[in-house]
């Protein structure tokens, strides 16, 4: 029962790792769903497009959603005309070694699929796992989505083809750009809290969904912040968009829904390393602002503390 990687074929490269030591709509699918923040790309030279996808998705006992949601993505890459692999990152909980025993079935039935379980010893959490699958993946195009499959597989072709076809530096897939949307009902204080941390993270981020965990980039990007990528949180996507200077950030709308299996693991852990994540982000984009702001502030206090003790003298000069 001891969790390990299935065997199938090793990444084609080695990289340095990066720590520190209701299917998707027709306005999505056909691209007309999709909205670019920052950086048109238009008028640069067509490139070829990618074929080949690695798909993370962190797990923590999400035994129920690894069977549907793998026959789903595999259907969806086939009729999409792509070649993915799927990489399962689970940290270690009651239902690792079920998992690791359908992932083992679905890769003898064909599926190019593996399972990575790490102990507790090895690491814990959402953005330090979706890295650690980054870095084992074998392709150049990397997508994260979740396990609980509130992110449709189906929807997975649209959200990477901005990446893949070369006209964004990242992909986000959003609730808010054109054809997405919520699937199902939400609570009036879930949906305050999320447009609220959503609103504070508008100035680091090019995306009107910048808390999504559904996203696309490439390694090339992703080596921009090597060495300063934070593993500690659960907005990876975030971190990644502001730490690796993404400019052409392009969303494309899905449809979010309910979790078909399982627990949701949001806590209010979570919400505080969020306000720490944004701290720190914020800190990275406009860190030369805030030293001038600072620094302004700073000269304004020697000028007026070395004014007040001559006010009078001055005073009579200006007579």
């Amino acid at each position: 029962g001891e969790c390990s990687r299935s065997r199938l074929a090793a990444p084609a490269t080695q990289s340095t790792p990066l720590l520190h030591t209701a299917s998707p709509s027709r306005a999505a699918m056909s691209g007309s769903g999709v909205r670019s923040r920052a950086g048109d790309g238009g008028g640069q030279a067509a490139k070829k497009s990618e074929t080949h996808l690695s798909v993370v998705v962190p797990t923590y006992n999400e035994t129920e959603n690894i069977r549907p949601l793998t026959e789903r993505l595999f259907k969806t890459m086939k009729d999409a005309g792509l070649t993915a692999e799927l990489i399962f990152v689970d940290d270690e909980s009651p239902g690792s070694e079920e998992s690791e025993r359908i992932v083992k079935e679905l890769a003898q039935a064909g599926h190019p699929v593996r399972i990575h379980c790490r102990k507790k010893t090895e690491g814990r959490g959402l953005s330090s796992a979706v890295l650690l699958g980054f870095e084992q993946a074998k392709y150049k195009v990397l997508l994260c989505m979740d396990a609980d499959l509130q992110h449709e597989p189906e929807a997975a072709p649209a959200v990477a083809a901005p990446v893949m076809e070369g006209r964004a530096d990242f992909s986000v897939g959003s609730r808010h750009a054109a054809g997405g949307g919520l699937g199902f009902s939400w609570s009036i204080v879930r949906q305050v809290i999320s447009h609220g941390a959503t609103m504070l993270a508008w100035p680091v981020a090019k995306s009107t969904d910048p808390m999504s965990g559904f996203f696309c980039t490439t390694r090339e990007i992703l080596d921009r912040g090597r060495g300063t990528i934070n593993p500690i949180g659960f907005k990876i996507g975030l971190e990644i968009m502001v730490r690796c200077r993404c400019q052409r950030v392009q969303d494309v709308g899905i449809m979010f829904q309910e979790r078909a299996a399982g627990e949701s693991k949001l806590s209010a852990k979570h919400y505080k390393f969020y306000v720490q994540q944004l701290a720190a982000l914020y800190w990275d984009k406009y860190m030369d602002y805030i030293f001038l702001v600072v620094l302004l502030v700073f000269g304004a206090l020697i000028l007026f503390t070395t004014w007040m003790p001559h006010q009078d003298t001055f005073n009579t000069m200006l007579r």
